[in-house]
């Protein structure tokens, strides 16, 4: 059976410059307007015969402000950053910056005490892998941009440092192909 799976990047809720760790706050305005403009190009989405997010507020949101009535995915969360939780890249460099280069050195390390960047990747993976659907279904999922970039990395078996390689703007989506092990990235 192959599905056609979509990832829709929640709209932004902070600055770019004030993006926090594991961060669930809730669509600033510009966000709320961002989504309401994208509206009629992400239209077709609430076609898909199953909706699902993150369960975060700002996916929860997004998929409001677009009319999406979804189930909340606890495999769709954010990557667990531990103590790390609510700082930002650069707080915590100041606080511990040889955690911080063992962290982007080493997909197994986790030293803020939360989740591995190889096991948020794998966890992001194995929900993808147990879709339930039927041949042609199509499922679409409102997630962290966190979540699109780990989506990719599984489905183009890239090595985990690829994860820092790939840049998911809020409201971007991507689309894979497939069924479980065998899935392929959607273009156009």
């Amino acid at each position: 059976m192959h599905i056609r799976v979509t990832l829709l990047a929640a709209a932004r809720s902070s600055s770019v410059l004030d993006v926090r760790f594991d961060d669930d706050r809730p669509l600033d305005d510009a966000g709320r307007l961002e989504v309401l403009r994208t509206a009629p190009e992400l239209a077709p989405l609430a076609s898909a015969e199953l909706r699902y997010c993150s369960p975060t507020v700002r996916c929860r949101q997004t998929c409001d402000a677009l009319g999406l009535p979804v189930v909340a995915q606890p495999a769709l969360r954010d990557c667990d950053m531990g103590r790390w939780r609510g700082s930002t890249l650069r707080e915590v460099a100041v606080r511990e910056p040889d955690a911080v280069d063992a962290w982007l050195a080493d997909p197994r390390a986790a030293p803020h005490g939360g989740e591995s960047l190889l096991s948020f990747i794998s966890r992001v993976g194995g929900w993808l892998d147990t879709r339930p659907a039927d041949e042609g279904d199509r499922v679409v999922a409102v997630a962290e941009p966190s979540v699109v970039r780990a989506a990719l990395c599984y489905v183009l078996r890239v090595p985990p440092h690829a994860y820092w390689r790939v840049d998911a703007q809020p409201l971007s989506t991507v689309t894979f192909t497939g069924r479980a092990g065998e899935w392929c990235l959607s273009l156009g």
